[in-house]
C-alpha cells in the first residue's frame, strides 16, 4: 500500500517576490506557504520615501518572515545583495516565487503596433528576463534540488483586449520556464508557471476592463468564477513540495477552467 502523503513544506526555505499589498497573488502564495510550514523570506521595491518598505513590513508580520530585504530586478547589485542576504541566513534556497511584471499602461490598450523599443525593452526585462537572473542566482542556492515558480496569464497565449505588450511579455516568461526547466532539471531544479484567472490586485487595475473580464469569467468558466489568491497560493504550495516531484517546465491554469472553453 502507498503510504499517505501530505502537503509539508516544513524546514524549507521559500523566498517570495513581488509582493506589494493584501490583494497581491504573492501575498496569497507566500501566506500558503507559510501555512504549510516553510521558512518564509521576502523582497520590497526601495523607493526615496520608503512607501513600499513599510507597507511590505507591516502586512508580512504575522507570517514573521525570517528575510525582508530591497530589490529592484533593474539594479544587479540589489538582486546580487538579496541572494547573499538568503545565503548568510539560510545556506540553501528550496523554493523561489517570481511574482514580478511591469508594462507601461499605455500600451496595454490600443494599437499595439505603436510600442516603442525602449518600452517593449523596458517591459520584457523586468517581466521575462527577471525570471532568468533570478534562475542564475537561485541555482548554486539549490543544493538539494528545488522548486522556482512563476506567474503567468491567458494573455501570454491567446490575444485578450487590454493587455498587449504585457501579453508578450508573459509568453516570453512561459518559454523562460521551459527553457530553464530544460537546463536545471539535472540539478533536481523544477521550473513551472502558474497561468491565473483574473483577479483584483495592484497589477491588474492597470488592464482596461478588469471588471469585465471578471464578469465574463463569472458567465463563462466551466466553474461560473473566477479564482482567488488561496486557490492561486494552493497550487504554488503544490509545485513546491514533493507532491509535484515529477511536475517541471508546465504552466498550471488556475483559472476555474476558462482556458478550455472556446466561446
Amino acid at each position: 500500500m502507498i503510504g499517505k502523503q501530505m502537503l509539508d513544506l516544513s524546514g524549507k526555505n521559500a523566498f517570495v517576490t513581488g509582493i506589494a499589498n493584501k490583494n497581491s497573488i504573492a501575498w496569497g502564495i507566500a501566506q500558503q506557504l507559510h501555512q504549510a510550514g516553510a521558512n518564509i523570506g521576502v523582497n520590497y521595491l526601495p523607493d526615496e520615501k520608503g512607501r513600499f518598505e513599510k507597507k511590505v513590513k507591516e502586512l508580512v508580520e504575522p507570517i514573521a518572515p525570517d528575510i525582508i530585504v530591497p530589490c529592484n530586478v533593474q539594479d544587479d547589485a540589489l538582486m546580487e545583495e538579496m541572494f547573499k542576504a538568503i545565503a548568510n541566513k539560510w545556506g540553501k534556497l528550496d523554493i523561489f516565487v517570481h511574482c514580478l511584471a511591469f508594462a507601461d499602461k499605455q500600451y496595454l490598450e490600443g494599437d499595439f503596433s505603436i510600442v516603442p523599443r525602449d518600452a517593449f525593452s523596458k517591459s520584457l526585462e523586468i517581466s521575462a528576463y527577471s525570471l532568468v537572473h533570478f534562475a542564475r542566482l537561485a541555482k548554486p542556492l539549490m543544493k538539494e534540488g528545488g522548486s522556482i515558480i512563476t506567474l503567468s496569464y491567458i494573455g501570454g497565449v491567446k490575444v485578450m483586449p487590454s493587455y498587449n505588450l504585457m501579453g508578450i511579455a508573459k509568453s516570453a516568461l512561459e518559454m523562460n520556464v521551459r527553457y530553464l526547466a530544460a537546463e536545471l532539471g539535472e540539478q533536481n531544479i523544477r521550473v513551472n508557471g502558474i497561468s491565473a484567472g483574473p483577479i483584483r490586485t495592484l497589477a491588474s487595475s492597470a488592464v482596461g476592463g478588469i471588471r469585465d473580464m471578471i464578469k465574463h469569467m463569472d458567465n463563462a468558466a466551466p466553474l461560473r468564477r473566477t479564482v482567488t489568491q488561496e486557490e492561486v497560493g494552493n497550487t504554488a504550495a503544490f509545485l513546491a513540495s514533493n507532491l509535484s516531484s515529477g511536475i517541471t517546465g508546465q504552466i498550471i491554469y488556475v483559472d476555474a477552467g476558462f482556458e478550455i472553453m472556446g466561446m
